[in-house]
């Protein structure tokens, strides 16, 4: 099983160098999660890809955990910068639908990496990883400005993240060869459908 290092958070950068530092390990870890599984990335392969120390990689992701979790964190970023505001009149499950299939295209184009990025998110805990946190509130604010929600209500966030747990586990069953794409895509627009029916009903 990984270690998680509990024992000790994350290092926060803080300067332009150190910015650079952590997204170069990002995304040699993002090269090398490709195409190997997470049981096979060694910490030393990714230090070395990315061009630092190993004692530096460890200073920002004290295990394999932290790190893809990490890079799930920087792929979360990547779709919130490409979501665009649905056509008015889409109606919000349709809206919603249509952003999880293209997420759901992008991720499983790499499955090697998606299987180590769920493995990561699912197992890390939020007081030891501080990027869980970063990836829901993102994922979060990605799916409510989909719906056309500004100020959300708790039942609003609880409806999401209902839908984010779905999403997960439908692209968690393609990875493990119990569901097809078409299967994801079909039960990621009945999740969509069935939770957010209300949000239509309601406009």
């Amino acid at each position: 099983m990984a270690r998680i290092g509990a024992a000790r958070l994350s290092a926060e950068p803080s300067s332009p160098e150190q910015h650079d530092r952590r997204r170069r390990i990002v995304r040699a870890a993002s090269r090398i999660g490709a195409e190997k599984p997470f049981e096979r990335v060694q910490m030393h392969e990714v230090a070395k890809a990315a061009g630092v120390a190993i004692g530096t990689l460890y200073r920002y992701f004290p295990s394999k955990v932290h790190l893809f979790t990490g890079v799930m964190a920087a792929q979360v970023d990547r779709l919130r910068d490409q979501v665009t505001e649905p056509a008015p009149g889409t109606a919000p499950e349709n809206a919603v639908a249509d952003l999880l299939v293209q997420a759901s295209r992008y991720l499983m184009a790499q499955p090697v990496l998606a299987a180590s990025m769920l493995h990561a998110s699912n197992t890390a805990h939020a007081a030891t990883v501080a990027d869980t946190v970063h990836i829901d509130n993102t994922f979060r604010e990605i799916l409510l400005r989909a719906v056309g929600i500004e100020e959300p209500t708790v039942q609003d966030v609880r409806l999401v993240r209902l839908l984010m747990q779905c999403w997960y586990g439908v692209l968690q069953l393609s990875l493990n060869g119990r569901a097809s794409m078409a299967d994801v895509e079909s039960d990621v627009r009945l999740a969509c459908e069935l939770l957010l029916a209300s949000r239509s009903n309601a406009s």
